[in-house]
């Protein structure tokens, strides 16, 4: 059925960023064609990357691509009002980060683990691969 949240822009220009189990378990999921989530508010950051000079157009481009390409397997969960009732449960303490904790929200709200390398969103009690 479900399959994992990706929240980082940066996995569609550098996967070799990814940990051996993240890419591992990417590559599972795609392989079975289980769909991969992308919490909306991640364009939206790859968007304000691009423009600070710290994502390259390229990445962007490719996160774009991805996200429309019906064949892609990548879905983009829209921020709604689920998402918006899971904030709650993503400690603002552990994670002080509005984006963060709206991807980290999406993870809660679709029941899905998230990946990602971020040290607070890792020990702020949902559930991660990493």
């Amino acid at each position: 059925m479900c399959s994992i949240l990706i929240p980082q822009s940066g996995t569609f220009h550098s996967p070799k960023e990814l940990s051996p189990t993240a890419l591992q378990i990417i590559r599972h999921a795609v392989d079975h064609g289980r769909p991969l989530f992308l919490s909306a508010i991640s364009l939206v950051e790859a968007i304000y990357l691009l423009e600070r000079g710290r994502l390259p157009f390229e990445a962007l481009r490719r996160l774009e691509s991805a996200a429309k390409g019906a064949g892609s397997g990548l879905l983009v969960h829209p921020l709604d009002e689920g998402v918006a009732e899971a904030v709650y449960r993503v400690p603002r303490a552990a994670v002080p980060d509005m984006p963060d904790r709206i991807i980290a929200a999406t993870a809660i709200h679709l029941g899905l683990p998230l990946v990602t390398r971020d040290r607070r969103l890792r020990e702020s009690g949902i559930k991660t691969i990493w």
